[in-house]
């Protein structure tokens, strides 16, 4: 399949108060070949404008983001990564999280609240190259936010041996999945997380996956490594968003640390 190419709006849902799930529909999606935590990056125009999709060879990914690159910045649109909710025939859903606070919107959250059918994004992926094998551990947690919740639904699908656990902000924000829920009602993000996980019952052969705010992630992962035990090799960890600070802004140190642990350096 090509995995670039434009993606246009069919309907638009809230699952939950602060959920937009999104269902989009464009050439080659029929022949996609469905697998859990299937991530793609999805290009926002600029307002006013139509998708503009690098000119080059869509098989090679490092060709594909220097073109990117070079379209003119007040026409580029910007990339964020997603992950597929879920797929029927020659559509896909995608969950987008939205903020209390409007003022705190960035351009994909902003782009969400408005959507409407008929609209056209522009797409790279999901690509086959980055589909990550499925742990065999003995047993798999499974924690996050809920920007995590499409992922985490989609290896719940998969893995029967998971245990999950997911912090939202009420309630109100449950879905219908076999998950233990966490609601933060005012408390730091993250926290009831954390303490979740800790009481969490892990045997010696446990793995695990984590996802969410890149902060949050690494209080689990220093938890599950220094306090449980837990080799860093059968811990899968991807910090979706930061707090205070965008896709565009630069790394800072933790982030840099983060990107060398995942290259195995």
């Amino acid at each position: 399949m090509n995995p670039t190419g434009l993606l246009e709006v069919t309907a638009v849902r809230r699952p939950t108060p602060r959920t937009v799930r999104v269902t989009f529909t464009g050439a080659g999606l029929r022949e996609l070949e469905p697998w859990p935590d299937q991530q793609l990056k999805l290009l926002f125009p600029p307002p006013g404008r139509p998708v503009r999709l690098p000119s080059s060879a869509a098989d090679d990914v490092m060709r594909w983001y220097q073109a990117y690159l070079a379209i003119p910045e007040d026409e580029r649109p910007v990339m964020r990564s997603y992950t597929v909710r879920g797929r029927d025939g020659a559509t896909i859903d995608v969950d987008f999280v939205l903020h209390s606070d409007v003022a705190s919107d960035g351009p994909a959250t902003s782009w969400a609240r408005r959507a409407a059918p008929g609209d056209v994004l522009g797409r790279y992926g999901p690509d086959p190259a980055y589909r990550r094998p499925l742990s065999t551990a003995d047993t798999v947690l499974l924690a996050g936010d809920e920007t995590a919740l499409p992922a985490i639904a989609t290896l719940l699908s998969e893995v029967d041996n998971a245990v999950a656990f997911v912090e939202v902000a009420d309630a109100a924000e449950e879905q219908p999945l076999p998950v233990h829920w966490l609601h933060r009602d005012g408390a730091p993000h993250g926290t009831k997380l954390l303490e979740a996980v800790r009481d969490a019952p892990l045997g010696p052969g446990a793995a695990a996956w984590l996802a969410g705010e890149a902060g949050m992630v690494r209080a689990l992962r220093r938890h599950l490594v220094g306090e449980r035990g837990l080799d860093k090799g059968v811990i899968e960890f991807t910090g979706y968003w930061r707090r205070a600070l965008t896709q565009d802004d630069a790394p800072t140190s933790d982030d840099l640390a983060d990107a060398r642990e995942k290259l195995g350096g």
